[in-house]
């Protein structure tokens, strides 16, 4: 066969390997964009640990604790149970809380997945508008919210997260398939 022969099919291999290699790269990253990015202010541990010591921990606490803290969304038919911190382990199972935010008043921060995982708590906040209602309960506090802000902030914009005199709660997950985004609902109490 002539040298030529062997070069295209060289070529076509390679091309085959780097658009394989490529496809893998672009499906890890869309499959992990929807953990918030971390921050000194709102630390978030995104390691992925078998722990059962943690595991029975968790379940033992949402007997306890989670029963009476959750977020309700009528609009959008989701009563989702809230677990303290942001981690990879607690956002499968709840909707996680941010650390640092308040969980009674001022300024409640919470984060789940819209798609892609066991849980996807916020696959349709997307759908809500301002003038929504969000409940929140934890322990013997129940809140309703309604929804002011509904936009579309950088990853790295951490200004909704900070605390407030002002008793609000904020929302933020992935925008799909858009790795440095993050889509923001935030809501003043009622």
């Amino acid at each position: 066969m002539p040298i030529f022969v062997y070069t295209t099919k060289f070529i076509n291999i390679i091309s085959f390997m780097i658009s394989i290699i490529i496809y893998l790269f672009i499906n890890l990253c869309i499959n992990h964009v929807d953990i918030p990015i971390n921050k000194v202010q709102f630390k978030a541990d995104f390691t992925v640990q078998e722990d059962i010591t943690q595991k029975d921990q968790l379940s033992s606490n949402y007997l306890e604790e989670n029963e009476a803290w959750y977020i309700q969304i009528d609009k959008i038919e989701l009563k989702a149970p809230i677990q303290e911190g942001t981690t990879q382990q607690i956002m499968e199972d709840f909707v996680g809380h941010f650390e640092e935010s308040s969980k009674d008043f001022g300024n409640v921060c919470l984060a789940a997945h819209n798609r892609g995982y066991k849980n996807n708590y916020f696959s349709r906040i997307k759908e809500l508008q301002e003038g929504d209602e969000i409940r929140y309960k934890y322990k013997n506090i129940e809140k309703t919210y309604i929804v002011t802000k509904h936009e579309i902030i950088e990853n790295t914009d951490w200004s909704n997260l900070e605390k407030t005199e002002e008793n609000k709660i904020t929302l933020i997950t992935c925008v799909e398939n858009e790795p440095e985004y993050r889509r923001c609902i935030q809501g003043i109490e009622k």
